[in-house]
């Protein structure tokens, strides 16, 4: 029984500990310039980060930064009374040109470097 609630109180502090261990923005901003430089994540057409390969914490950094386009992209939209996905398709095609050379790129469906 003494082993049973051990395990329980262990695992009911890996729960309560893992919002914390989240990533936040912040996190995700300092990330991002390395993930895209290795090539784990790159841009999209509709504005928003892709996973090109699934290491590390990539899917995290893409998550909080593609949250945080969304927001923007709803905020500009309503601002000046376009559609959500125009403001994703601008963004998407300014982000694409702003590519460095050597990184990541979604053309067509494919990921390609530029």
């Amino acid at each position: 029984m003494k082993t049973y609630l051990k395990l329980g109180s262990l695992l009911l502090a890996l729960c309560l500990s893992l919002p914390a261990a989240a990533m936040t923005l912040n996190e995700a901003m300092s990330a991002l310039g390395a993930a895209k430089a290795s090539g784990l994540l790159g841009e999209k057409p509709d504005g928003y980060l892709g996973v090109v390969r699934s290491s590390g914490n990539a899917e995290e950094i893409a998550s909080q930064i593609n949250q945080a386009r969304r927001a923007e992209y709803h905020r500009v939209a309503k601002q000046n009374g376009v559609s959500v996905g125009d403001v994703e398709a601008i963004a998407g095609k300014k982000a694409i040109e702003r590519t460095p050379s050597g990184q990541i790129i979604q053309l067509n469906g494919n990921w390609v470097r530029k």
